[in-house]
């Protein structure tokens, strides 16, 4: 029988223990738990790399909104190992190696990583990044057509009551492993309106952008890094009057008027920062 291993994500620690143990009951399931986003992707990268790769993640939306960035890691019951790391398949969760001195995995909640709202949702993209192959499940307090499209956006492929039944859950489960999608009946309506909305944004967006001059696009890309003129004026290899007068430029042609409005547009039309690390051009180039 193949066992489908599941990552709890959740710095609640009763809801969290309540629902590990009653997965850790199916005899096909075996799980393991984090108390927040970091923590969640260390264990899939520590699990990736002993070969024991996680089928599904099971994360809170609200994920650390509860706390400040400070907390005790999350308990776990004893006796069982972390995802089977000992070699010995388990049903259960257990701290692991780099557990916390509460037995769970070490790094409680977090707030912030590199600067962004370390909830759910942004751990749902960033599994999608590193960890391909898992499948998220997030787990909501309320029905929230906005949040659910987001979810989806960012890779989640199920959005689940945490109020329903185990029943439920083991369904979805089973479900997105054959790489179904399953929201409740409820959000279907709203989740489409919304990712009709954002679609219509998009393409609005991406035809703003594409009516920028390439050295236009450079810049913005500049400003979707948080740079400022004259940090851009270096990297361009312009003067900082010329800087100022391709980022009015942007503003003009994009129908906005500030530089994060900017920002959140060029975002959703796609455009990511510039390497920061790396040099766009050089001195003489065709984009000066």
């Amino acid at each position: 029988m193949a066992r489908i291993r599941v990552l709890v994500v959740d710095d609640h620690r009763i809801f969290a223990e309540s629902l590990a143990a009653a997965l850790a009951a199916e005899q096909d399931v075996d799980v393991a738990a984090a108390g927040s986003g970091p923590a969640a992707l260390r264990c899939l990268e520590r699990a990736a790399a002993e070969g024991r790769r996680f089928d599904i993640l099971l994360v809170d939306a609200d994920l650390g909104t509860a706390a400040e960035g400070v907390g005790p890691p999350l308990p776990v019951p004893a006796g069982v190992a972390y995802g089977a790391a000992n070699g010995t398949p388990h049903n259960g969760i257990h701290a692991g190696p780099h557990s916390g001195p509460h037995g769970g995995p070490a790094g409680g909640p977090a707030r912030v990583v590199n600067g962004r709202a370390a909830d759910g949702i942004w751990l749902v993209g960033a599994v999608r990044s590193t960890q391909p192959g898992v499948r998220t499940v997030v787990l909501a307090e309320r029905d929230d057509p906005r949040r659910a499209a987001v979810a989806l956006q960012a890779g989640a492929s199920g959005w689940v009551a945490k109020d329903c039944s185990l029943v439920r859950l083991l369904a979805v489960i089973r479900g997105v492993l054959r790489e179904e999608t399953h929201l409740p009946p409820a959000l279907l309506t709203g989740v489409l309106r919304e990712l009709t909305a954002a679609r219509k944004h998009r393409t609005e967006s991406e035809r703003l952008v594409e009516s920028l001059t390439p050295r236009e696009r450079e810049v913005l890309r500049c400003m979707v890094a948080g740079l400022g003129r004259k940090a851009v004026a270096e990297r361009l290899f312009l003067s900082p009057h010329t800087v100022r007068t391709h980022m009015q430029n942007v503003l003009g042609k994009l129908g906005v008027h500030s530089t994060l409005a900017a920002v959140a547009l060029a975002r959703r039309a796609g455009v990511g920062p510039v390497d920061l690390a790396g040099e766009i051009v050089e001195r003489g180039g065709q984009l000066a």
